[in-house]
């Protein structure tokens, strides 16, 4: 089925039911994506910290507490429900995957919703920019590199970036585009060799599937929201629970308007 066309609203109520168990890559054409975290409430203002001083990997779109319900990013949104897979780290460690993450919902916890790089990719499309991991029906990849981010607490680690191929005339068109685009990422990091970021095999992602890189191009690496994960892992908090890589929170407000809606919503 094509869901390109379809409501926010109804791909979660979908997801919701557990008729939707893959990446959302390409879900809701227009409309903003989130990637999650849920932590404990005694690591929570560490991981405020973290993300402030890291906003171009963890922009953070809404903070929802007391009960798993979105207020500014989906009307009626429950981010235990409505995201097609979840990760769930003890100390630090991958412990499990579900598709319906209630049970581990927890008095005190507080959600993050943080911006995601698919909600530049319409933007992208639109400029005539091919996105690989579109065309070719996979999960973006994404690699943990040797940029460090800015500790905060017990959250350190290394920034996560996701990689699209392109021509070096629409990597500079896609520079353009999304250096205006900061609560979903913003410019890219690196342009070209991936190695000056430590990022030895393009063809070996740590999260998400490799995609082919055409002759001619080079890969083009952005800020990821799994930015966090790698920082879970080393600040191993009892339990925190995450999207999937690639497996997002599509919220109701359309990426054409995020920026100034976060805008309006900080002053």
């Amino acid at each position: 089925m094509n869901y390109s066309e379809m409501s926010p609203a109804a791909v979660r109520g979908l997801i919701r039911k557990g008729k939707i168990k893959g990446p959302t890559a390409g879900m809701c054409a227009g409309y903003a994506q989130a990637n999650l975290a849920v932590l404990p409430k005694e690591y929570v203002e560490d991981f405020k910290q973290y993300a402030a001083r890291n906003p171009f990997a963890c922009p953070v779109l809404e903070v929802v507490e007391g009960e798993p319900l979105t207020r500014l990013m989906g009307e009626g949104g429950n981010i235990m429900t409505d995201i097609p897979e979840y990760y769930i780290y003890r100390y630090g460690v991958l412990a499990e995957k579900v598709n319906d993450a209630s049970a581990y919902w927890q008095e005190g916890f507080v959600g993050f919703l943080i911006g995601c790089s698919f909600s530049f990719e319409e933007a992208l499309i639109r400029a005539g920019i091919d996105v690989r991991h579109i065309t070719q029906g996979r999960n973006v990849p994404m690699f943990k590199t040797s940029i460090e981010t800015v500790p905060a607490g017990p959250f350190s680690g290394p920034m996560v970036c996701s990689m699209r191929p392109m021509t070096p005339e629409n990597a500079e068109i896609a520079r353009q585009i999304t250096e205006k685009m900061p609560n979903v990422h913003g410019a890219p990091v690196q342009i070209g060799d991936g190695e000056n970021i430590g990022v030895k095999d393009v063809m070996k992602p740590d999260y998400g599937d490799a995609v082919d890189i055409y002759p001619g191009e080079v890969p083009v690496f952005w800020p990821c929201g799994v930015t966090p994960q790698a920082a879970v892992e080393n600040a191993k908090p009892p339990i925190v629970i995450t999207h999937s890589p690639g497996h997002m929170f599509i919220t109701d407000i359309r990426n054409a308007v995020l920026n100034d809606f976060l805008e309006n919503q900080k002053r």
